[in-house]
This record gives structure tokens, sequence and C-alpha cells, in this order.
């Protein structure tokens, strides 16, 4: 990741974009359990369209690129019959809007003049959220958040998934962006909130689906999806947040 970000400019397109196409393909198979079927080839367009469009063109070229992607996904299962088409068009319109496009905010981060770090400081951040959380719901944990959902979060993981990620931001936004203290807190903030909306939605999905993990390429930890949930709906949290306050 350290290379993909600090050797070339455009590096990091090529670490995100097959890590999220791989998470595109997970997310396929997992919705085809629950019998829908996602059109696969137009969402991998779009994915590779997405990023590229936000490094050449900023956020209108993102737009532009998941308008585009939208319209192919309707257009190509069409193509293919009506049965079943809406159910399906809903489930690609879901992943293309989930995966690729939330995931291309870390790329119009990127398009800044110390776009690397605004990356290197938004994982840091979000990642210490799973990090407090699981040590303080293991430690402390008595009230479940969402028992229904998500049976291991605790009110007391989230208090911990706070705490670090504030203090996380108050550190590395001013040490590695020139930041103010203030912006710090504000993009921890933001981060933990995001952060566990994240989870909870995977969870939420997962448990719809009637599936444990949505992969299995890390043993142990399920899917690229399944480790990936938080950083990337927590991604255009932290490029806005960054934009307007750093």
């Amino acid at each position: 990741m350290l290379a993909s970000l600090f050797i070339v400019p455009w590096g990091w397109l090529l670490l995100v974009i097959p890590a999220i196409c791989v998470g595109v393909s997970e997310l396929s198979r997992a919705f085809a359990a629950g019998r829908f079927r996602v059109p696969l080839i137009p969402v991998m367009v779009g994915t590779v369209a997405m990023h590229v469009g936000a490094y050449l063109g900023g956020g209108p070229g993102l737009m532009m690129a998941f308008g585009l992607t939208l319209l192919a996904v309707v257009t190509w299962r069409s193509v293919l019959g009506i049965d079943h088409a809406a159910r399906d068009v809903t489930a690609g319109v879901f992943v293309v809007a989930y995966a690729p496009f939330l995931a291309a905010f870390t790329t119009l981060m990127l398009r800044a003049e110390d776009g690397p770090m605004r990356i290197a400081v938004f994982i840091i951040v979000t990642i210490c959220s799973d990090i407090g959380g699981y040590a303080v719901g293991v430690l402390a944990g008595r009230h479940p958040m969402a028992p229904s959902v998500s049976p291991k979060k605790s009110w007391e993981g989230l208090a911990g998934s706070a705490a670090s990620c504030v203090v996380a931001g108050m550190l590395t936004v001013p040490l590695m962006l020139g930041g103010s203290i203030v912006a710090g807190a504000v993009l921890g903030l933001v981060t933990v909130a995001l952060a566990t909306l994240g989870d909870l939605t995977e969870s939420m999905l997962k448990r719809d689906l009637g599936i444990k993990d949505l992969g299995e390429l890390l043993p142990g930890h399920g899917g690229l999806m399944d480790r990936i949930d938080s950083l990337l709906v927590t991604a255009p949290g932290a490029w806005l947040v960054l934009t307007l306050l750093v």
C-alpha cells in the first residue's frame, strides 16, 4: 500500500482497482446465494472507469463514469431478458454504489498535492476504529448496540472506537497533513460514525443473504469485502472533511 502511494502518483490505482474488482466478485457471489444475478461485466468495467475518471477528471469525472456505469448495468441486464430483471438491476446498482463508487473517493483524495498522505491518514484513522472498538468491546463490552444485526457490537466498544479515532485524527492530521487539531478531531468523529455504519450495513446484508462471510480470501477473516467495509463507507466522509478543513 505504501509503495503504491509514494513511488508513482498513479500507483494507488494499480492497487485499489484490482482490490475492488475482487470485492465486486465477492459481492456478486454473495448475492447469487439470494438468487440475485449481478451484471458482473458492466460493473467491473465501471469500476475501472470510475477510478480513472476520478483521477483524471475529479468529481465530475467520477460522477459521469458512475452514471454511465448505472446505464450500462440496466442495458446489459435488459438484453438478457426481462425475467427478474428489476431484481437483478437493483442488486447491480447496489454493488456499483457500495464498492467502486465509494472506493473512488480515495482516488479523489489522491488528486490533492498531499494526496498520498491524505489516504494514509484516512486509513490509519479508520483502522483505529476497529482496533479501539475491538479492544474495549472485549474488555468491557456489556450492552449490545444492535443485537439483531451484530451481536458482538457493544456501546462500550463504540466508545472505544470513538476515543481511538479522535486521538488518531488529532495526531495524524497535524503531524502528517499540517492541519489543525480540531480538523483531526472532526475527522475522528466522522470516521467512527461512518465506520460503525459500514460494519452494521455489511452485517445486515450477510444476515439477510444467510451467509457468514462475503468471501474466503483471508482465512479467519472472510473475504476482502469483510475487511474493507469500514474503509468504503468512511472514504466519502474523510474526503469531505479533509477537503473542507485541511
